[in-house]
């Protein structure tokens, strides 16, 4: 029995495809099938050829995948699918998600989309798609789009794929990032002869990083950990925003006496890094010191970060580095799409970022790229160690809230949750208002209110998540105490609604 419309529509995410792909996790049920991928695949080559205005039989097409153990099960699918519309294939095998976009612009590959199999930085168990054009990562309407062809599909897609061409992609991804870094270091064959860099790919997809771009510049690799794929991830969850991940980089780092630590999700689109001295360069030190290596290149320009970036961080990129900070969605898409928006209004915007590790360069397609955000780390790691310096000085100014806190607020027993909490929003901000609480602007996201009357004391922002029946609280005070007397004054803006539990603000 085929899947059913509604089923097939749930497996969108944003701008990605994820699901369910394995049993193994109690209570988690397999919503994402082969049939799934071959279905979604057919439309994903309605989507290409009307938007390339290309038949299909013209279209050449690239499919990746991280180390999942599911992933090879979604692939053949995918590729009969490809091979009954007549598509030109290119088999990518292990890759990167950004490896998987820059297929449409090598030379070598040239193709007009892109497939990648990946759920990032989530358990064995799941899977997905990301999808590209020679345009970009595409949205979710797009997505959407692609779902209600693949529901339209009445069967399942088979025919031989004996024509498909292997192409090592990451060998032509590691030698475009190598010719990057020599190109900006004085086309020095080995630029970083002398520099110890530990990389911990979680067994993920970015073991290559170690092996095909910093051993071949020179660099000392000892130490580095869990570069080998296996889709179990048996270590830790490759992500840079796991706690155990990141102790598990600081542990490497100040055992074998690195320069530098680098870490990587499951498909390299994200990354965090770990100084000499263990100091993780992670949220807003990884905002500050990415918007400090390119200030000099574009004065005076715009940085697009999420909605969940500090105050301290705004001082250090106004006040410290001359350039002007909008904090906008959250979402790695809305932050690209703000960034891309501004450019095209003649406002020079050279980087949007997550506080996630999502991080995207104009210069380099708008595409959050771990390992491009490495290379300029690494080249800025580079100069700074020739002029006996190090990393830490680009943001020696940034300061950090004295206190800070997450809490995720959830709405229960309501169908219409977003309904709900933009309720929620309007009350609380008026609440706030009639309290002489001031309303923070400009604010693109929830509700944001500073707290203090001479001096400000701290702010808070109350925001809907993107996907679940949640209110992420954010709250940071500047000074010791100054927490707990932010949340009790939330929690009086709150207590009266009946389908919110605020019970973790107690």
């Amino acid at each position: 029995m085929m899947m059913t419309e509604k089923e097939i529509m749930r497996l969108a995410n944003g701008s990605d495809i994820r699901g369910i792909a394995l049993k193994g996790v109690e209570g988690e049920k397999i919503n994402f099938t082969a049939e799934a991928a071959n279905r979604i695949a057919t439309g994903f080559v309605k989507f290409l050829s009307e938007q390339s205005e290309k038949f299909p039989s013209e279209l050449k097409i690239a499919v990746g995948h991280d180390p999942r153990i599911s992933s090879e099960i979604f692939k053949k699918a995918i590729f009969e699918s490809l091979s009954a519309a007549g598509v030109k294939i290119f088999d990518c095998g292990l890759a990167s998600t950004p490896a998987m976009f820059m297929s449409n612009i090598f030379q070598e590959t040239n193709t007009d989309g892109s497939i990648m199999i990946t759920a990032s930085h989530l358990p064995f168990n799941r899977n997905g798609l990301k999808f590209f054009t020679k345009m970009g990562g595409i949205e979710h309407e797009n997505v959407t789009t692609i779902l209600k062809y693949a529901c339209a599909v009445e069967e399942i897609h088979s025919a031989s794929n004996e024509e498909i061409e292997k192409i090592n992609l990451i060998e032509i991804y590691s030698k475009h990032l190598c010719n990057k870094i020599r190109k900006k270091l004085g086309a020095i064959e080995k630029p970083f002869e002398g520099m110890h860099i530990i990389v911990d790919a979680g067994n993920g997809s970015g073991g290559f990083f170690a092996t095909k771009v910093l051993k071949p510049l020179g660099a000392d690799i000892s130490g580095s950990q869990f570069l080998e794929p296996n889709g179990k991830f048996p270590h830790h969850m490759p992500n840079p925003e796991d706690e155990e991940a990141m102790k598990s980089l600081q542990k490497a780092v100040l055992e074998n006496k690195a320069d530098l630590g680098l870490i990587f999700d499951t498909d390299v689109d994200r990354m965090s890094a770990v100084l000499s001295d263990g100091k993780e360069i992670c949220r807003d030190s990884l905002i500050a010191m990415i918007a400090a290596i390119i200030a000099q290149d574009y004065p005076h320009s715009t940085i697009v970060t999420d909605s969940v970036t500090s105050d301290d961080l705004t001082i250090f990129l106004e006040q410290e580095l001359g350039l002007h900070h909008i904090r906008y969605m959250r979402g790695y898409r809305n932050v690209i799409n703000k960034c891309i928006e501004l450019n095209l209004a003649g406002i020079t915007s050279p980087l949007a970022i997550e506080t996630s590790g999502h991080g995207a360069l104009r210069e380099n397609y708008y595409l959050d790229d771990g390992a491009y955000l490495s290379v300029k780390i690494l080249i800025a790691a580079a100069k700074a160690r020739k002029n006996k310096m190090d990393l830490s000085h680009l943001i020696e100014k940034l300061n950090y809230p004295a206190e800070m806190a997450e809490f995720r607020l959830k709405i229960k027993g309501v169908e219409n949750f977003r309904a709900y909490g933009n309720k929620i929003l309007s009350e609380f901000q008026s609440r706030a208002i009639d309290r002489g609480i001031e309303i923070a602007e400009p604010n693109f996201e929830g509700v944001r209110l500073n707290f203090g009357d001479d001096e400000k004391i701290g702010s808070a922002l109350l925001r809907m998540s993107l996907h679940e029946p949640k209110m992420p609280l954010n709250v940071e005070s500047k000074f010791k105490g100054g927490l707990k007397k932010i949340i009790a004054e939330i929690k009086n803006l709150l207590n009266d609604f009946e389908h919110l539990d605020i019970s973790s603000l107690d």
